[in-house]
């Protein structure tokens, strides 16, 4: 016996789904919108105690005044330096990683890859202490390569890669090698083309990752002229006052890199989250 769903049930489930839907996306931008009004309140309207959801008076200059203030072209620069060269890097090692994972069979497999996902149970403040400690005896403190490198391969990456070429028939890996192509031939001419929407969602979470990150450059960057974009956010918080138009405008203003990579990759990231099998 098949049952039909009115039309009226129809709209009102498709109007509560709508209406959650709304509420959530209110609730996830409500964050970036009082960053946006923080930013262009007057600043005796802050330290006054009164908290509205709407600014009294539109300050622009506000973005102006903290951008004079403060270094931020140069923190943008080493924050992209770090995390466009993170990007090249860890993208392309968790892609081979999670290629042999997923394709090649050799003596201890299984156990190395569960070695991979231990790692994603570790902190990384537990190893903060020996991961400076490495990085002063090669030399790299206060350095871009002592933030990028350390964190080159990513164990979440890694599995993601390897959860996605699973899915990859191994027929076309073997008419590839009944053809004479090489294993490097395979996984460039073969693998990678399949594996688009994969290396978008890396790309994105890589992106954000290193952008975002202060533990790692907070360690390594002694120099003021290195600090990352997060880092110079940090200096905005004085001891016995805190300009929160400055930190709330460059807050916002940092936004901008991530907001465009994921623009820029969204469909790919859809297709790639679906290809792993992760919800």
């Amino acid at each position: 016996m098949v049952t039909t769903t009115s039309p009226a049930r129809q709209r009102f489930e498709t109007g509560g789904l709508w209406l959650l839907l709304t509420a959530g996306a209110a609730v996830m931008f409500f964050p970036i919108y009082w960053m946006f009004a923080t930013a262009i309140r007057p600043r005796d309207e802050i330290f006054s105690g009164a908290v509205n959801l709407l600014p009294t008076g539109w300050v622009w200059g506000n973005f102006t005044a903290a951008l004079s203030r403060m270094p931020f072209l140069d923190w943008t620069w080493n924050s992209l330096i770090i995390a466009i060269a993170a990007v090249v890097i860890t993208v392309s090692l968790n892609l081979l990683c999670g290629y042999a994972f997923a394709k090649f069979r050799f003596a201890g497999r299984d156990i190395l890859f569960i070695g991979v996902l231990s790692a994603l149970m570790i902190p990384i403040q537990v190893i903060i202490v020996p991961l400076f400690l490495v990085v002063a005896d090669l030399g790299l403190l206060n350095s871009y390569w002592g933030v990028i490198l350390p964190r080159a391969a990513e164990a979440f990456g890694i599995f993601m890669v390897r959860q996605f070429m699973v899915s990859i028939p191994d027929e076309l890996l073997e008419a590839a090698r009944l053809d004479g192509a090489s294993e490097l031939t395979i996984f460039l001419k073969v693998v990678l083309p399949l594996s688009k929407p994969i290396i978008a969602v890396l790309i994105i979470f890589t992106f954000m990752w290193r952008w975002n990150d202060f533990v790692l450059p907070l360690v390594i960057l002694t120099d003021q002229e290195m600090y990352t974009v997060q880092l110079g956010l940090n200096l905005l918080k004085g001891q016995y006052n805190t300009e929160w138009t400055d930190i709330m405008a460059i807050a916002l203003l940092s936004l901008a890199p991530m907001l465009v990579i994921f623009v820029f990759f969204q469909r790919q990231l859809i297709q790639g989250i679906a290809g792993t099998g992760l919800k």
